[in-house]
């Protein structure tokens, strides 16, 4: 059997005159981008601009709604009420989807960014929050969530389409959960071995933690991030590794039909 995975990035993450990643060159490799809507980043024409590189490359939309946090980019922890969280979030799909629309292409996926993620990852009441505003605005949206995460079990829980998401460019902990950026080496910019975490997760069902320990997990999308210098030689280096190993990298509609 032909293994097949999901390349995404988070993507349009700039903001006015400011531009950060290569957004252009990520797009010709990875097959789905989830989009800054203008919290943590973005605003409307650089949210146009890359919906229609979308159309132009087949790469499937998603939603990457964040804090509402410009300073700090939305990865500054922030405590709110879950109903205020929940209709933020369906705020930015809604954002998303009026500029899709100039592509004439479909919201497909949601993933939150940043400190929500992280959030989300490990508090249930944010994790159903963020499923809630899918379910009201979009239900047929694939809630993008970390393997075994609270997310996980939030789209479950409300029926949600899930694709469970493990990330190439990053350690890990033993809980299976993200090692935080401020523990140096945390962030890979070695595509020899970002492309290992990811055959290791693809292949064989694991990862080895930052402590050394073996971690179960199962993924439908690889997450490839795009802030990083080297993220578009980390990127083509990972799809390379994958195709050659026989890998098909697909949509996220098409990884989970």
């Amino acid at each position: 059997m032909t293994l097949k995975i999901n390349l995404n990035a988070d993507i349009a993450e700039g903001f006015g005159a400011y531009d950060i990643g290569n957004d252009a060159e990520l797009m010709s490799i990875i097959k789905s981008a989830s989009v800054a809507c203008g919290f943590h980043a973005g605003d409307p024409g650089t949210m146009h601009r890359l919906v229609m590189l979308a159309k132009k490359e087949g790469v499937s939309l998603g939603v990457h709604p964040g804090f509402n946090d410009l300073w700090g980019f939305g990865r500054r922890k922030i405590d709110m009420d879950p109903k205020d969280l929940e209709l933020m979030v369906a705020y930015q799909i809604g954002a998303l989807q009026a500029m899709a629309r100039y592509a004439g292409l479909p919201v497909t996926h949601l993933k939150p960014h940043g400190a929500l993620n992280n959030m989300a990852a490990i508090r249930e009441d944010y994790a159903l929050a963020i499923g809630r505003a899918i379910q009201t605005v979009n239900p047929a949206i694939i809630y993008v969530a970390l393997a075994g995460s609270q997310m996980e079990k939030a789209a479950r829980t409300l029926g949600l389409r899930l694709a469970r998401e493990g990330f190439a460019d990053r350690h890990y902990e033993d809980d299976g959960n993200l090692s935080p950026r401020s523990i140096p080496g945390t962030v890979y910019k070695d595509p020899a071995k970002a492309l290992a975490q990811c055959m290791s997760m693809v292949r064989d069902g694991h990862l080895i933690s930052r402590q050394g320990n073996r971690v179960a997990v199962e993924v439908e999308t690889i997450c490839l991030h795009g802030d990083e210098p080297t993220a578009v030689s980390v990127a083509r280096h990972v799809r390379q590794g994958l195709e050659a190993a026989g890998c098909r990298v697909v949509t996220l509609p098409e990884m989970l039909n």
